[in-house]
C-alpha cells in the first residue's frame, strides 16, 4: 500500500468548562461561517488529542457488556484509533461571526481538542433510515436525544 503523509491544521479548539460548551473558530477562519445561520445542527470532525499516542492499537478486550470478547478498534466509538478522528454532530445554539462562536449545548469532546472541520447536518445525507446493528448493541437508543436518558454506565465492562 502507498503510504502517504497528510498534514491537517486545526480551524479552531473545542471549549468546555464552567462557562458552558462552544467551538471557538480561528479568526482566518471565520468567514468560513457565512450561512450557517438557520442550521439546528453541525458534523464537528476533531482530533481526539488526548490520545495520538495510542495509535497502534487495533483490537481491544469486550468494551460493551454484550460484546464479542474481541473487537476490532473500527467496531467501536474508542477515542483509541490509528488516526484519532473523532465526528459529533452538535446543536446549535447561537453563533457569533465577529467572535468566531458557536455556542453548542454538549460535546463529547474535551476542552481544547482541535477542530479539523466543520459541516453543516443534512438529513439528506446524514441519516439513515433503515440501519443495521450488530445484536449485542442493537438496544441502544437510535436517536441521540434519547441517549442522554440511557443507562450508558451498564453497558461497558469497565464502568465504575
Amino acid at each position: 500500500m502507498d503510504t502517504k503523509t497528510f498534514t491537517v491544521n486545526p480551524i479552531g479548539y473545542v471549549r468546555a468548562g464552567e462557562e458552558g460548551f462552544y467551538l471557538e473558530i480561528a479568526p482566518e477562519y471565520r468567514p468560513a461561517l457565512k450561512g450557517l445561520e438557520g442550521f439546528g445542527h453541525l458534523n464537528v470532525l476533531w482530533w481526539l488529542h488526548l490520545y495520538d499516542e495510542y495509535r497502534e492499537v487495533l483490537e481491544c478486550d469486550q468494551p460493551y457488556r454484550l460484546a464479542p470478547a474481541k473487537l476490532g478498534i473500527f467496531a467501536t466509538r474508542s477515542p483509541v484509533r490509528p488516526n484519532p478522528i473523532a465526528l459529533t454532530t452538535v446543536a446549535v445554539l447561537s453563533i457569533d461571526h465577529e467572535r468566531g462562536i458557536i455556542r453548542i449545548p454538549y460535546t463529547d469532546a474535551e476542552d481544547g481538542s482541535p477542530i479539523l472541520d466543520l459541516k453543516p447536518y443534512h438529513p439528506c445525507e446524514d441519516r439513515v433510515r433503515d440501519v443495521a446493528l450488530p445484536d449485542w448493541c442493537a438496544h441502544w437508543p437510535q436517536w441521540v436525544e434519547d441517549a442522554a436518558t440511557f443507562d450508558w454506565s451498564a453497558e461497558f465492562v469497565n464502568a465504575q
